[in-house]
């Protein structure tokens, strides 16, 4: 089946993509844009791993066969019955072994042009991998830096709505970045996942104009960003954002507002603060929130932990940002679009290249 199989570079020019691997294999990571028409459920392909550690490879093959058949055949009447007559998919299971084989057999013999995926997921794998070592240092950055409520999530997605080139690292994360920063009902992609879709957003973009991304540690929730990103954004120029007070306050009253929803969570998370702060300071912030104390507690969060700590973390990093050009957020002050134009304006750049 050697001649069915094709390289990577060659996906493009097929109809679909085609994943045939479990459901939770796919839930992990997988190519953009692949349709998944699973051979085996995740719970026969526990099956027949048991059977082949067990048994022997001959049993262990003898009933997958039958049950990648089965699944064969209800794709055929479900998932592919409306193809049309000239369709050309690429399959890949997870190495382009006999799961993507036997789609690949019976797709060709119902007339479509169906090939193989050389090497399959763990080669496309490698190629992010490798596109992650070598992406990030064609790009210029310029870092929006600033303490936490400073509203520079906000401002990166204005530059992007502008025309700018943004990477946003925190919405590709589905995580602010800090203890606090979960989404709500939205749970964070796995490492694999995110790094599919950093590279796929770092591949659209031009070498020709400068990428604006916010300033992140290396960990974002439970992701990390690879090495040689976080290496270009630390020599990169920079851009201090910043924020009135009370303008901080309400950004993260609204950023946070979802964390009174379920106060007993957010004082477990609050707890493992304990540590970097006194026990004592840590039930005061718990009582606010018994309290309903909003404001005051956002208050004294960013006085005594956030701006400490971003006065820890960004200093020893970033090494423009004694050169940082400043910028001042006001939200009250102009439509946000607007203010990012200014800023694009500030610093000479156009709107598009």
């Amino acid at each position: 089946m050697k001649d069915l199989c094709v390289p990577l570079q060659r996906s493009v020019d097929f109809d679909e993509i085609v994943d045939v691997r479990t459901p939770l294999e796919f839930a992990e990571d997988h190519i953009p844009g692949a349709t998944n028409a699973p051979v085996l459920t995740n719970e026969e392909r526990v099956i027949v791993g048991t059977l082949y550690v067990q048994s022997s490879a001959f049993e262990a093959t003898r009933i997958g066969a039958a049950m990648v058949a089965r699944n064969i055949a209800a794709h055929l009447e479900t998932t592919f019955a409306e193809r049309p007559r000239g369709w050309r998919p690429l399959v890949y299971c997870w190495r382009g072994g006999k799961r993507s084989e036997s789609l690949t057999v019976w797709l060709n013999l119902m007339g479509w042009q169906a090939r193989r995926l050389d090497g399959g997921y763990k080669t496309y794998r490698r190629s992010v991998i490798d596109a992650l070592a070598t992406l990030p240092q064609q790009f210029e950055y310029i870092v929006l830096t600033g303490a936490t409520g400073s509203g520079k999530t906000r401002l990166l997605r204005a530059l992007q709505h502008t025309g700018a080139q943004a990477l946003d690292l925190e919405g590709l994360a589905a995580h602010r970045g800090s203890l606090l920063g979960a989404l709500k009902g939205e749970p964070q992609p796995t490492q694999k996942a995110f790094d599919t879709a950093l590279a796929e957003t770092l591949r659209r973009f031009s070498p020709e104009r400068p990428v604006f991304v916010e300033a992140e540690s290396r960990a974002i929730g439970r992701v990390m960003l690879p090495d040689a990103l976080l290496a270009a954004m630390h020599r990169s120029r920079c851009v201090s954002v910043q924020a009135e007070r009370g303008e901080r306050i309400a950004f993260l009253l609204d950023d946070y507002a979802h964390l009174f929803d379920a106060p007993d969570a957010f004082k477990i998370q609050l707890r493992k603060l304990i540590g970097l702060h006194s026990r004592e300071r840590v039930e005061r912030w718990c009582r606010l929130i018994d309290e309903n104390e909003r404001a005051a507690l956002f208050d004294e969060l960013i006085s005594l932990h956030y701006d400490p700590a971003y006065a820890r973390s960004s200093t020893g990093h970033f090494t423009e940002l004694p050169r940082a050009t400043g910028f001042v957020l006001r939200p009250n002050d102009s439509d946000i679009d607007e203010q990012a134009q200014a800023l694009l304006d500030r610093l000479a750049l156009p709107l598009r290249g």
